[in-house]
């Protein structure tokens, strides 16, 4: 194997200071006790995070997205599944037409798709803004779903459900027993995207967001626009952690890493 040079370690290093210098100065800022933002601090505290804890508009939106983030990619999964295993295990005619159709949330700009949605969702079909925002997100969700779970239906050998369905099974059986146990860690994959695609959307939300129901990304871009303490980055830090500790724990539960 060939040695690596200085050179190689200078790019990492200063890849991974594009890559994580942001947070970790976001992570910094959070800890400051005065009340402006600053980097490095002059001394230490804890007030900030007390003051995320304290914002009842933050807990509210926090409750929202995560309602809708979660309630959003259960549906995308549903109907990603067997849109992409419709795809990758049948020939049909308007295949690659409707794999764009399938794509055009994830490719037209996200601006576009909140103010088409306003438009129908809301302005048109005079649906509640839940009802919207979850309906706005669930589209936007569906392409990722059906990539992932798409690449994980092309790497499963298709003789091992010809197998079952030759031993007697039927082709739902077979889909249920065999095809779903052996994707499980793409189906894992696209929910985390989705979700944290969802719980982080702003263009969607900005449209579809009303009166009493707001998203937390959209509530700490109001709280930003007047104010310029270290709540955000508090807040930010805290959002960081539980993502960590989400994909880590749902890996270790579900031991992802050994499937994939």
């Amino acid at each position: 194997m060939k040695k690596r040079g200085p050179f190689s370690y200078l790019t990492l290093a200063l890849a991974l200071l594009f890559l994580l210098g942001p947070f970790v100065v976001i992570f910094v800022a959070s800890f400051g006790e005065k009340r402006t933002l600053a980097f490095p601090p002059e001394s230490w505290s804890l007030v900030w995070f007390e003051k995320v804890f304290a914002t009842h508009s933050f807990l509210e939106a926090f409750q929202t997205s995560l309602v809708i983030a979660a309630e959003s990619s259960l549906t995308a999964l549903l109907l990603g599944i067997p849109a992409a295993y419709a795809l990758v295990r049948f020939k049909f005619p308007g295949q690659n037409a409707l794999e764009i159709v399938f794509a055009s949330p994830a490719i037209v700009p996200g601006l576009v798709v909140g103010l088409a949605l306003l438009r129908y969702f809301v302005l048109v079909s005079g649906l509640p803004v839940m009802t919207g925002l979850y309906l706005g997100h669930t589209a936007i969700l569906f392409p990722y779903t059906v990539r992932v779970v798409s690449g994980s239906l092309r790497n499963l050998d298709p003789s091992i459900e010809a197998a079952a369905v030759s031993l007697g099974a039927s082709r739902l059986r077979s889909f249920m027993a065999v095809v779903l146990p052996n994707i499980r860690s793409g189906i894992l994959a696209a929910f985390i995207l989705a979700f944290i695609t969802s719980f982080n959307n702003v263009p969607i939300s900005l449209f579809l967001t009303g009166p009493g129901v707001t998203t937390l990304p959209i509530r700490m871009m109001l709280y930003w626009e007047y104010n310029f303490d270290p709540t955000i980055a508090a807040l930010s830090t805290l959002l960081i952690v539980m993502t960590v500790l989400v994909v880590q724990s749902m890996e270790r539960v579900l031991n992802v890493s050994a499937h994939m």
